[in-house]
């Protein structure tokens, strides 16, 4: 079994900077790629950025220029730097991850979310 497990939300004020964390533990083999979304009330789950094992970043263009996509393969963790916030940007966020189990077999794994509101 597999879990993700995010951390790091929170309320921050519009122009503010907030870290979240995915941390995925269980019978991983390998992580291929691994990503954030989001979703506000009232919205679509969307995706905000990807990133690959080999370090490969893609973001929405919302957030691009502001938020950062890292990951530390070795503790099998994810992070989202958030920075110059939105209250647009208000949302839960979701880690995923594309977690391969017993070597051979690729599952994709959603941990359970973390509020971000950014508001005054």
């Amino acid at each position: 079994q597999v879990q993700l497990v995010e951390s790091g939300g929170g309320l921050v004020q519009p122009g503010g900077s907030l870290r979240l964390s995915c941390a995925a533990s269980g019978s991983i083999s390998r992580i291929n790629a691994m990503g954030w979304y989001r979703q506000a009330p009232g919205k679509q789950r969307e995706l905000v950025a990807t990133i690959t094992s080999g370090g490969r970043t893609n973001y929405v263009d919302s957030v691009k220029g502001r938020f950062t996509i890292s990951r530390d393969n070795a503790k099998n963790t994810v992070s989202l730097q958030m920075s110059s916030l939105r209250a647009e940007d208000t949302a839960v966020y979701y880690c995923n991850a594309n977690v391969v189990v017993k070597t051979i077999f690729e599952y994709i794994y959603w941990g359970q979310g973390t509020q971000v509101t950014v508001s005054s």
